[in-house]
């Protein structure tokens, strides 16, 4: 996961989803990227292990303009967003299950 940065994304971003408590795992993701669904199991996980912190799937073919306010390249991209919504770190590919915990060490 890559390091942190200044930008924010609102609730209102995430098509009606709200921001967890604690952070929120955002997840780019489009209907025939494997890895994807490996990638919704790990988060899923992660989120229901971690009180406080939820997982939201966002499917980028159907909000383009998020995606490329966000400078998202490809499928699957995670996002770590604080509970403030500020982007904490981010990643391109499917994550490990340890990269996810560490990465959302930082958020909380």
């Amino acid at each position: 996961m890559t390091a942190d940065s200044t930008e924010r994304v609102e609730p209102g971003q995430l098509g009606g989803a709200e921001l967890g408590e604690r952070a929120t795992l955002v997840q780019f993701s489009s209907a025939f990227c494997q890895p994807c669904r490996a990638t919704r199991r790990t988060l899923a996980e992660v989120a229901a292990m971690v009180p406080g912190v939820a997982h939201v799937e966002i499917d980028a073919e159907e909000r383009l303009g998020l995606v490329r306010a966000l400078g998202v390249t490809r499928t699957p991209t995670v996002l770590v967003l604080d509970a403030a919504g500020r982007i904490v770190r981010r990643a391109a590919g499917q994550p490990r299950r340890a990269d996810v915990i560490a990465a959302l060490g930082r958020a909380l």
